[in-house]
């Protein structure tokens, strides 16, 4: 049979200094949404140096890098995502950010690293029958006209026609190495709010000459709470988070504005509707009652991450040879966080994964300033990326059972 065997975790060991090298590199350089030009090249340099066709300036520093092999129709997408946060680092170590408020802790180092070594060895080994559409996306922590929506606005799967895409996000709290997967709705829609209550300033000792914005908006942030358990169907998720309340410079001193920055996190569609509706109509209300006005920017952001039964289902079999099926959660609970990668399942079916980063703890979360990607994930994601393309792009694969018995694969 052709193009056997697929990879294993045995065959991307020779990458793993190399990867952990390029890691540092990408780490140490971050730079933010839209502006990841310095990233954009080192990609497209090693793509090119790999044998690839390299595509870019797709919504500004997005790279895409295409491979050809045999006479196969069929075509992968796989996406890495290119940006960092406005973090100032606190980690001390070598390779930590030389860019002063500018970090790397979400982990998009480590997903472009493992991307790019898969890039590597399927340009070394070429067994696949089709095309492979590398995707490197810039942007995807903007939480609202992100990257993948300005890809897709400007062609993206009209010049590079993919079959399903599929996305991988590191998970601190999870083992290194294990595989984490859900079918259907996994994480959540997120919608941002601003919200300026203006009122009239006035002395601290004559409040009754004044219409106290502090007050109006700490009436908001309470009665805020209520629409979650209130009016939100009991057995559906739902978040609604002040997360900046402003206002004021001094204690003897009514100030004549307040500012309100919100978070608000959903699964429905019915949901994500209620949750505007009835945000906007109270803090109207609540600041009609103050006697101060309200204005209200309410973003709707990232839509829900919805994977495809079919391709949920090749993934996490793919993953099953390549670790063994106790290193792989087949259905892991949603999850509240956002991610911009819905646009792409919106357009196209595939599968969005987690793969576990070690302990959550001493640092570790994601989007702390101590965060930092465990290195020992590069070989075992880059491995993954490699096997998904060689079985998707197999001419001889039997399409992935649904709902049946699985198929049994050897590992080789």
């Amino acid at each position: 049979m052709p193009f056997k065997p697929f990879s294993s975790l045995i065959d991307l060991a020779p990458q793993e200094e190399d990867l952990a090298r390029l890691r540092y590199e990408l780490h140490g350089n971050p730079e933010l949404a839209f502006s990841e030009n310095e990233t954009s090249d080192l990609v497209a340099d090693r793509l090119r140096a790999y044998g690839y066709q390299v595509h870019r300036h797709i919504a500004k520093t997005g790279v895409v890098g295409t491979l050809s092999v045999g006479e196969g129709r069929r075509t992968i997408g796989i996406r890495a995502d290119l940006d960092a946060l406005p973090i100032c680092e606190a980690n001390t170590f070598p390779h930590a950010s030389k860019n002063p408020g500018k970090m790397h802790a979400c982990g998009h180092d480590g997903h472009t690293a493992m991307l790019l070594g898969a890039a590597k060895h399927l340009a070394q080994t070429r067994r696949f029958n089709g095309t492979v559409n590398l995707i490197f996306q810039p942007a995807e922590e903007r939480g609202f006209d992100s990257g993948a929506k300005q890809m897709i606005a400007e062609g993206l799967f009209e010049r590079f026609p993919c079959d399903a895409v599929f996305a991988m996000h590191n998970h601190p709290g999870a083992p290194v190495g294990t595989f984490m997967f859900r079918s259907g709705a996994f994480m959540a829609a997120g919608d941002r709010v601003y919200i300026k209550i203006v009122g009239q300033g006035g002395h601290a000792a004559r409040p009754h000459l004044a219409h106290d914005p502090v007050v109006a908006a700490s009436s908001i942030v309470m009665a805020l709470q209520t629409i979650v358990a209130r009016n939100v169907d009991p057995m559906k998720a739902a978040v609604v988070t002040v997360g900046k309340i402003a206002g004021g410079d001094a204690p003897n001193v009514i100030p004549g504005q307040v500012e309100l920055k919100l978070s608000v996190r959903s699964f429905d569609p019915e949901v994500r509707a209620l949750l505007k509706d009835r945000i906007i109509a109270l803090v109207n209300s609540q600041a009609k009652s103050f006697e101060v006005d309200a204005t209200i920017d309410y973003v709707e952001g990232y839509p829900v991450v919805c994977n495809t039964e079919k391709e949920t289902c090749f993934a996490i079999e793919v993953a099953k040879e390549l670790v063994g099926n106790d290193a792989v959660n087949d259905n892991m609970d949603m999850l509240m966080g956002s991610e911009d990668f819905a646009y792409m399942l919106q357009a196209q079916p595939g599968c969005f994964l987690r793969i576990g980063n070690g302990p959550a703890d001493d640092g570790r979360a994601l989007h702390s300033p101590r965060y930092d990607f465990d290195n020992r994930n590069l070989t075992v994601g880059a491995a993954f990326w490699s096997r998904l393309v060689e079985r998707y792009l197999d001419p001889d694969r039997l399409p992935p059972q649904v709902g049946g018995k699985e198929e049994t694969a050897t590992i080789h």
